[in-house]
């Protein structure tokens, strides 16, 4: 986190509560100026995310003390040359509306200025337009020469840059509610077949692969470095770690299952779930490999003798994919406070929170509370990245999460912004680069990419994504309004949250933006058939 530092202490105190101030700083070899009132403060350069669709002179977002800060580059907006920040590059943050920082090369000192000594800017030549500036400031040398610092109008360059930051700060004025994922989540199509197909999360135990329905899933996180352990509790519960500020008990899917232990790492995953009762429960699980649509008929009821098992009670069904040579077991949520282990696990963190048998029920009623109001308070999140940046969409928008296969199949006369199609259980799916969409650079196919599937209008269709990272719940009150710095931006990224203590920015993506007008067609035109040619050659393709 940055801290705010002042060029010079006694002239910033002396500067306090005058209007004849100026802060004065260096762009590329020259000097400016701008009035003290609207600086709110000046700060080493703080780490940003770059925000994509956004014009080429904002740096990123940064994250000051909680608040979301647009970092613009004034040698970027000037048409000068860039160079590496050093120890004297600094960000002016100014209130236009809403705070902004302004990268500078230097920041020299905070002048008193009579308004006799302010001159027109007409006849300056400069690195900037003369329409960018409101004056010029003749201030004697004490070799007989003068020193010319020209005052900026951050206000006109702001608006010629990115016209969207006045409106989004009229919208601010105006207020809005919620964090805008509510519709994003429930505007999925639930007409074409999703009645017909289980949404389900698959991972694998020992190489044996098992799913739950994405539904029950709260999020997915790594295994911490430390879990609690808890005295006198069964080996199939793990300990406890504070997830959301409770105590989530951790179960061991390998040693509920019977299955050779073997020991945490990186790639183990933590699959929280919701029981009824409003309990939680983290099932230690060895990866999580996909998110996956299942027509029911592909799911078959577990076969009687082992539904008889009380062992398998909590299994449900079985999927049969890839022509019958995949089975997944379908886990059951509801079964599962059935079975004594999950039973014990719960007991482990409700004693862990000091609860004793004679108040569970009050407990129950508080907790059922406490997790409707995180329902209602939170959004559930799949996190997936490009490069160093971290986006975010609603969960129920998922269709899908596959690997990308070896083979991209290309076909003529399709859209230069698909990327190929691949036949997805008989089923042609476009697919288009992420990057390519938010206008990134591309990079070469690897093992951690993964199609995100989206039902887009009706028509599903898959994005690359480097790598699928988490599902969280994000609380509202970690959720902001993104900085409005371009239309197609603000449509698309219209929020970001702030995780991790405010250390981490999440940029929250509306999928049904992720292709617009002439875009969609031009896909739909692809799969609808309707005797197109590119749909002829799209299904000989598949």
């Amino acid at each position: 986190m940055s801290e705010p530092t002042t060029l010079n202490d006694t002239d910033a105190d002396d500067a306090e509560g005058h209007d004849n101030q100026f802060v004065t700083f260096a762009v590329a070899g020259e000097m400016f100026a701008v009035p003290m009132g609207p600086v709110q403060e000046i700060i080493r350069v703080p780490d940003v995310a770059r925000l994509p669709l956004a014009p080429s002179t904002l740096d990123g977002l940064a994250n000051l003390r909680g608040r979301v800060l647009p970092i613009i580059n004034l040698r970027r907006l000037f048409n000068c040359d860039d160079r590496e920040h050093d120890d004297a590059t600094r960000a002016l943050v100014i209130n236009l509306g809403q705070p902004l920082g302004f990268v500078v090369d230097r920041v020299a000192s905070v002048l008193s200025v009579e308004a006799d000594e302010i001159e027109s800017a007409t006849a300056i030549q400069s690195i900037v337009a003369a329409d960018f500036l409101t004056g010029v400031i003749k201030r004697p040398r004490p070799d007989g020469g003068q020193d010319l610092l020209m005052t900026l109008d951050f206000g006109k360059l702001v608006e010629a840059q990115f016209a969207a930051i006045g409106q989004a700060a009229n919208d601010e004025l105006r207020g809005s509610g919620g964090t805008g994922y509510e519709s994003a989540e429930h505007d999925h199509d639930d007409s074409e077949g999703s009645n017909d197909e289980l949404r389900l999360v698959s991972f694998s135990v020992a190489e044996q692969e098992y799913a739950l329905d994405i539904a029950d899933v709260q999020e997915i996180v790594q295994v911490p470095e430390h879990i609690t352990a808890m005295p006198n509790v069964a080996h199939h519960v793990l300990g406890v770690i504070s997830l959301r500020q409770r105590l989530l008990p951790l179960v061991s899917l390998r040693a509920l299952f019977g299955l050779p232990q073997e020991e945490l790492s990186e790639h183990h995953r933590i699959v929280v779930i919701a029981l009824p009762g409003g309990h939680q429960v983290g099932l230690v699980t060895d990866a999580v490999k996909e998110v996956l649509s299942v027509p029911r008929a592909q799911a078959d009821a577990m076969p009687g003798i082992l539904a008889d098992d009380s062992d398998m009670h909590e299994f449900s069904s079985i999927c049969r994919l890839d022509g019958g040579k995949r089975l997944v077991s379908i886990i059951a949520t509801d079964r599962l406070l059935g079975l004594s282990g999950i039973r014990d696990a719960i007991s482990a963190a409700q004693g862990a929170e000091g609860l004793t048998s004679q108040k569970e029920s009050d407990v129950n009623d508080r907790v059922d509370n406490d997790d409707n109001d995180s329902t209602d308070d939170d959004a559930q999140v799949v996190i997936f990245r490009l490069g160093a940046e971290e986006f975010g969409v609603p969960i129920m928008s998922v269709q899908e999460i596959v690997r990308v296969p070896e083979v991209l199949t290309r076909v003529p006369k399709t859209p230069a912004f698909v990327e190929g199609v691949i036949n997805l259980r008989g089923t042609v799916l476009p697919v288009i680069d992420q990057r390519n969409r938010l206008g990134l650079g591309t990079i070469e196919r690897n093992d951690r990419q993964r199609i995100m599937v989206y039902l887009l209008a009706g028509m599903r269709t898959g994005f690359i994504v480097d790598s699928v990272a988490e599902v969280l719940r994000i609380p509202k009150s970690q959720i902001a309004r993104a900085p409005e710095m371009s239309d197609e931006q603000s449509r698309l990224i219209s929020q970001v949250a702030k995780l991790d203590g405010d250390k981490r920015l999440v940029m929250l993506i509306d999928p049904q933006h992720l292709l617009q007008g002439r875009e969609m067609s031009d896909v739909s035109r692809m799969v609808g058939g309707d005797g197109d040619e590119p749909a002829a050659e799209l299904a000989r393709a598949a």
